[in-house]
């Protein structure tokens, strides 16, 4: 059967006594991540939750977080993943939309404030959550506060003392798990994956990147509540080898993790790898990795892959999106290094397309000529749960997937990925609708109108900047709107800078008046990159 309970059922059968993760050093076999999963569905199914509801995990990377995503296929409930980095506003989003009914997080992980952030959301939107169960690693939890004071609070270390759950409830095409996207509307989307999709493309990736057939572990330290760490520790498990799991990134223990457990395979963003350079002393940081996927998320890439190749990490490009999972392309690692790291690569299912296709004519378009990237593959996504009107909006007629992103075909079957076709904007290596950004500073009381547009400041990151018009009689105050944005936005959506203008500027087209982001982009680019004030 094409499901993930199938897949470690098959693994617990025949590596049953292998290393499957290894965490804080400590090794866990294949038999028991099957036993750890079978035991949270256990916790789950206790707890009334069945097919097609909804579970929150609030969670840095750890065993636990794999075992309730597994628990959660073995009952045919769905997993919904929930960014360790969202402040109160997004998490009680979250768990109102989908309609999760239990939400499990880790209180004390590295002195967070999760409570604290749960104290000021919105009660009302967390009305409908039943179940707060509380994961911890020796931290004791605070007082619970009252916008989830009516939900039963249970300990996950007890619960999980459980008897296996037998049954199995688990299908091809039933959604498990859930992860955000930002569109272009104020609320994220929900990415919605089946049992089917994320088993075979696990799978896949496990062969085509090769982890199948290398002798060494790997490294994974891409936060499991994203597409890519999901992605990439799905693959790491499919390959029957193990995989080193960190709660969080540090480049020295990353360097130290390396060489103590023969890691081989790593993925990571760019900013990942210039941390690694920066603080590493040792000439090959990573001697044992075959490669590094990874993708320019934020850094002067190719600079960074050459500084990368002279010490002995290869980096090469991928292509990925929560709607067809992360590791969806790999460029040919034989490639030369200014080839190589260029996002896209050849699909690694034999079964993917892609093609490309002009947004004003509608059509097709060949190798070398630019247009949107139009994907098809068995690692699509189900549907954008609760919205039929954006997932009939997402796909052609013949089911390939708009993508929204601009590239173009190779003569030698290959397709370039070249840069978002609209306005969405990647911060903190994460894609950000600045609609959402510009609903949460529109929503402060002195402001009437707002624009957010994304700049590269001069440290290579790209950040937010906002331009307000504030209402009659209200005063700008720069530093109340951070702070508005900072106390229930996750940090990296925060603008660096906000500017007052009295209009935005404006162009007049067929269609009615337009704002000009491009103009808004310069006005940001010389406030912040040239450093001007005002």
């Amino acid at each position: 059967m094409d499901t993930v309970t199938a897949l470690l059922e098959d693994l617990a059968a025949n590596h049953g006594a292998d290393t499957a993760i290894v965490y804080h050093d400590l090794p866990i076999s294949f038999a028991e991540v099957d036993d750890m999963g079978r035991r949270a569905a256990t916790v789950l199914a206790d707890l009334g939750i069945g097919v097609g509801d909804r579970v929150a995990l609030w969670l840095p990377n750890c065993p636990a977080y794999f075992a309730l995503c597994l628990g959660c296929c073995r009952l045919g409930a769905i997993a919904v993943a929930v960014n360790t980095r969202f402040r109160s506003s997004e998490v009680s989003d979250i768990i109102s939309r989908s309609g999760a009914e239990v939400l499990v997080m880790w209180p004390g992980f590295r002195e967070i404030d999760f409570l604290g952030l749960l104290a000021d959301a919105d009660a009302a939107a967390l009305a409908g959550l039943k179940t707060l169960i509380l994961f911890d690693e020796g931290q004791k939890a605070d007082a619970i506060p009252d916008a989830v004071s009516h939900c039963r609070h249970l300990d996950y270390n007890q619960l999980i003392q459980c008897a296996p759950y037998a049954d199995d409830h688990a299908s091809a095409e039933a959604g498990c798990n859930i992860f955000t996207t930002s569109g272009t509307t104020n609320a994220p989307k929900f990415v919605l994956h089946t049992q089917g999709s994320l088993s075979r493309h696990a799978r896949e990736v496990a062969d085509g990147f090769g982890y199948s057939t290398s002798t060494g572990a790997l490294l994974q330290m891409m936060p499991l509540c994203g597409v890519f760490g999901y992605t990439q520790i799905m693959a790491g498990i499919a390959s029957a080898q193990p995989t080193v799991l960190t709660a969080s990134f540090d480049p020295l223990e990353t360097v130290e993790l390396a060489a103590r457990h023969n890691v081989v395979n790593f993925n990571a963003t760019d900013d990942m790898i210039q941390s690694i350079l920066d603080n590493s002393p040792l000439d090959q940081p990573l001697p044992n990795v075959r490669f590094v996927g990874s993708a320019a998320f934020a850094t002067n890439y190719a600079e960074l892959a050459a500084r990368a190749e002279a010490r002995g990490i290869k980096m090469v490009g991928l292509y990925g999106m929560s709607e067809v999972q992360a590791l969806y392309a790999l460029q040919p690692v034989e490639l030369p290094l200014l080839e190589r790291i260029v996002g896209g690569g050849r699909p690694i299912s034999a079964r993917a397309e892609v093609r490309v296709r002009d947004p004003e004519s509608g059509e097709l378009l060949g190798p070398g000529q630019a247009g949107e990237l139009e994907l098809k593959g068995p690692s699509l996504m189900k549907e954008y749960y609760l919205n039929p009107e954006a997932t009939a909006a997402e796909f052609t007629d013949d089911g390939f997937l708009r993508s929204g992103d601009l590239g173009e075909l190779t003569e030698d079957g290959r397709f370039l990925y070249l840069q978002r076709m609209g306005d969405v904007l990647r911060l903190g290596g994460f894609l950000t609708s600045p609609a959402e950004i510009e609903a949460h500073i529109i929503g402060h009381d002195s402001v009437g109108d707002c624009q957010v547009v994304g700049v590269t400041t001069a440290e290579g990151a790209v950040r937010a900047v906002a331009f307000v018009i504030m209402n009659d009689g209200a005063a700008f105050d720069e530093d109340v709107l951070r702070q508005h944005c900072l106390d229930t936005l996750a940090r990296f959506k925060a603008p660096v800078r906000l500017f007052a203008l009295d209009e935005f500027p404006t162009t007049q087209s067929a269609n009615g008046t337009k704002i000009q982001r491009a103009e808004l982009r310069r006005m940001a680019e010389v406030r912040v990159v040239g450093g001007a004030s005002s």
